[in-house]
């Protein structure tokens, strides 16, 4: 088509020039012209303006108007505001070609607003409902609500109010101001012809200014009147849905489908399948989208850029790239910016650096992407997310116009490698450039010190925020819930309580959640409990943070009861949940509630690892062994997590051969042992006697694996050695060791005194023992029950004395076991279980029995 009117375009020039009979009348003149801006030619179009001239047609309307229209067209804004002022009766006509050509361009919005300034203050002609059309949009791009509410003043005294056409352009206006509710809506309502337009443009404002719920209501409001929807309801009602719930957003959609599938002239149009296959990929629909793009006969970029970035956003990576490189092998346009925006992040999620930089060779030999500042961003994050920093600063170097996303990618990259200098030197720069920060910019600082430790710089980056007017400026308070969590992760909870506190007017539930964590991990769990308990509106993080707290301070029957009450609330638990029960499993001894965990963990197919080996931690605690073996051997993908629990497991229940066997499988699989393993197997020696075996691995940590031991293991070799019997071996080696021996590796070494009755070496144990710690009563009584043991009554009364003046106490001991569902809890000198009668002649009887074989 274009093709044709060129050609029309210039044979009639050439009959111009080449038959000496041919005079055109001023009607074949118009009519090139119109052809020619159709075309944008403005060369041919000058040459006409310049015949025209010589033939006289210069003052015919028509001629001019074609002109005028001609060089709007065509972007010659000199040329045609050149001729608007020499013609001398301008029609409004003539006015909003000029204004409508001028108004085509945003870098003339100033020029459009004058002009027409220059006819509502004239005499003739007087601005009308296409005027009105034109300027409107221009005053809501420019932000110019005045100017736009000072036309809309016209609009009323000159009686065109009632011009759907004004009507129309009045609404969309006051919707992009982001005045929709009242000003936008009250003209949408004052209208007595509404047109297809009116609706769509009032429902695309209230979708504009994210008012889901009106967007969608208004448009079943139209669905029960006269007026049908088109091609453009359809493309602005699809995202609303999307906004829905799940199941209503699926449902809704799938509603407005069937609708299209009943109408052929939706049905026909590419526009309304694009919004359909965006819509199913927004929820998530991916099968749905795939069979509407298989099913398209025609697709352009605007189909291909959809199904690209679905897949990317649907974490269909692969399929993304795919998609592409099939793009790429059609016969049609390159990929825009959209396109490259979409496939950059899923390269960086398939860790593609290769392919990355295929794409960025592509924009590099492309200058109109090579200038595209959302291009470079895109680059910038691709690079950083494939840990390829250098690439990533080079690319934005050469970014020729920076936008604020530049730099805060560019500061995220260098935060999220903790690039200190280099962070702080972009920083400097970015404020030298006269850059100013926004809330984003303010995150990346604020996460940056707060992992780096560093709470003083945190208190800088607040006072800048509140300098800057941003922590208080935000309807939601995403920069206040990061100053809360930086403060509470350096230990300042003070201040994090301040700042909780002057949130009060826009707390949400992150706010309280990140308070919450803050007092949890600084031990404060009353002031945790207390925040919890004022919450109005409560999360999964919420509920899990309480759980264990509850669960971490010895509280199980709360923690419990919590739990339970979560469930009742319709909240679901997640892997983090089973995680914070579990520890109360233990504290409870109670398998049973252990399965229903486990129960929900294999519905719920959760696959987290480290779950699995918690999991196996407290069946081994809960004594079922063979449990937390079928659990093992169930895992087929095992890391160094399930391994420990495994030789923990056993360790816990003297089964050091089996420990063995589990550690040693792990070092052939090749898997590096860490403290925590070597810490559980030289227990399980210990506990199993397997003296050789546990020298042998503690020897090799240091050897073989280049560790220094722990204090732990050094305590796992005392423990090892004296129960083996070795007790003076033990003390030769604690006197030998490296670093001087803490509290707990003297008590073991007392205790093994005690059970081989050596006093003589008990006296100089204990002696070590109570200058390092003077306060433990345990360490105490086992001094007294080895003086006792040996008939050494001196020294109890001495120990006893000591105890005295100390003002040191025994706790009551106390133990408890699950029978059938029911926790039994038994203290030192209780007596008030009801079934106490029978469990105390059953000991007896044991008792008897074991000294009976004893004594033969």
């Amino acid at each position: 088509m274009v093709g044709m009117m060129k050609e029309v375009s210039s044979l009639f020039f050439q009959k111009i020039r080449c038959s000496v009979g041919f005079k055109p009348d001023y009607k074949d003149f118009a009519a090139t012209l119109k052809s020619c801006a159709a075309v944008s030619d403005v060369k041919l179009g000058k040459a006409l303006h310049s015949h025209a001239v010589k033939l006289g047609h210069y003052s015919c309307q028509f001629v001019s108007k074609a002109l005028l229209n001609m060089y709007a067209k065509c972007k010659a804004f000199d040329d045609c505001q050149k001729l608007f002022y020499q013609i001398n009766h301008c029609d409004v006509v003539m006015w909003n070609i000029v204004l409508s050509g001028f108004s085509g361009s945003r870098i003339h919005d100033t020029e459009v607003m004058r002009l027409f300034y220059a006819m509502h203050i004239g005499e003739d002609p007087k601005p009308n409902s296409i005027s009105i059309a034109i300027i409107l949009p221009v005053c809501a791009r420019s932000g110019a609500l005045s100017v736009g509410k000072s036309v809309h003043s016209y609009v009323i005294r000159s009686g065109l109010v009632s011009e759907t056409l004004v009507g129309n352009a009045l609404v969309s206006m006051y919707a992009k101001a982001a005045c929709v509710c009242n000003d936008a809506y009250a003209v949408f309502r004052g209208m007595a012809d509404k047109d297809v337009v009116t609706w769509n443009a009032m429902i695309a404002g209230f979708a504009e200014n994210k008012l889901m719920d009106d967007a969608f209501n208004l448009f079943r409001l139209m669905l029960k009147g006269p007026i049908q929807p088109n091609y453009a309801t359809i493309a602005n009602i699809l995202p609303v849905c999307a906004f829905l719930e799940e199941n209503m957003a699926y449902h809704t959609g799938k509603e407005i489908h069937s609708y299209v599938l009943r109408q052929t002239d939706l049905i026909a149009d590419l526009s309304v399948i694009n919004a359909l296959m965006s819509f199913y990929l927004k929820i998530g629909r991916v099968k749905e989208a795939e069979f509407l793009f298989r099913l398209m006969n025609v697709r352009d970029l605007v189909s291909w850029n959809s199904i690209i970035a679905g897949y990317a956003s649907n974490g269909e990576c692969l399929k993304a790239l795919e998609s592409f490189l099939k793009f790429l092998s059609m016969e049609m346009t390159g990929p825009d910016s959209v396109t490259l925006v979409s496939i950059l992040p899923a390269c960086a999620s398939l860790y593609y650096l290769h392919v990355g930089k295929q794409i960025h060779g592509y924009i590099i030999q492309h200058p109109g992407q090579c200038d595209d500042t959302a291009v470079g961003n895109a680059l910038i994050s691709f690079y950083a997310k494939c840990s390829d920093i250098e690439s990533a600063f080079r690319t934005f170097l050469l970014i020729y116009k920076k936008d604020l996303i530049s730099w805060n990618a560019m500061l995220d990259a260098f935060a999220e490698r903790q690039l200190e200098i280099r962070f702080v030197e972009l920083l400097h720069c970015m404020f030298r450039e006269g850059i100013r920060p926004d809330s984003v910019t303010m995150l990346i600082m604020i996460q940056f010190c707060a992992t780096a430790c560093k709470v003083n710089k945190v208190k800088e980056v607040h006072g800048l925020s509140i300098r800057s007017g941003l922590l208080h400026s935000d309807s939601e308070p995403t920069l206040g819930n990061a100053i809360i969590d930086a403060y509470a992760k350096g230990g300042n909870m003070e201040y994090a309580s301040e700042i909780f506190e002057s949130l009060s007017g826009k707390r949400n539930v992150v706010t309280c959640n990140s308070l919450i964590s803050g007092y949890v991990s600084y031990g404060s769990h009353g002031d945790a409990d207390m925040i919890f308990r004022r919450m109005s509106e409560r999360d999964l993080t919420t509920w899990n943070l309480m759980v264990r707290v509850y669960a971490e301070n010895d509280c199980p029957a709360q923690a419990l009861s919590l739990f339970h009450e979560l469930q009742k609330h319709g909240v679901k638990p997640d892997a983090m949940t089973i995680m914070s029960i579990l520890p109360v499993c233990a504290q409870m001894a109670s398998a049973h509630l252990l399965r229903q965990c486990h129960g929900y963990v294999v519905r719920a197919c959760f696959k987290d690892i480290h779950l699995k080996g918690a999991l196996l931690d407290v069946y081994s605690k809960c004594g079922t062994i063979e449990c937390a073996y079928k659990l093992f051997h169930s895992t087929p993908h095992k890391d160094l997590i399930m391994f420990t629990a495994m030789v923990g497991g056993y360790a816990m229940h003297g089964m050091g051969e089996e420990a063995l066997r589990i550690f040693f499988h792990m070092l052939e699989l090749r898997i590096r042992p860490d403290h925590v393993i070597i810490t559980a197997v030289l227990s399980a020696c210990s506990h199993a006697g397997l003296v050789d075996e546990g020298l042998r691995i503690f020897y090799s940590i240091e050897e073989i694996y280049g560790i220094k031991p722990t204090m732990e293991q050094y305590a796992c070799v005392v423990d090892l050695l004296s129960r083996g019997g070795q007790v003076r071996d033990a003390y030769s080696f604690v006197v030998g060791m490296p670093i001087e021996a803490n509290a707990n590796i003297w008590g073991t070494l007392l205790g093994a005194c005690r059970t081989h009755h050596d006093v003589e070496m008990g006296c100089i144990v204990a002696d070590h023992l109570f200058k390092v710690k003077s306060d433990d009563i345990g360490n105490y009584i086992v001094m007294s029950n080895l003086y006792a043991s040996n008939s050494k009554w001196d020294g109890v009364l001495e120990i006893r004395k000591l105890m005295r003046m100390r003002d040191l106490k025994k706790p009551a001991g106390c133990s408890w076991i699950e029978v059938e569902r029911r926790k039994n809890v038994f203290m030192a000198g209780d007596y008030s279980h009801p079934q106490r009668s029978i469990i105390y002649s059953i000991l007896s009887l044991l008792d008897q029995q074991s000294k009976e074989l004893y004594q033969f």
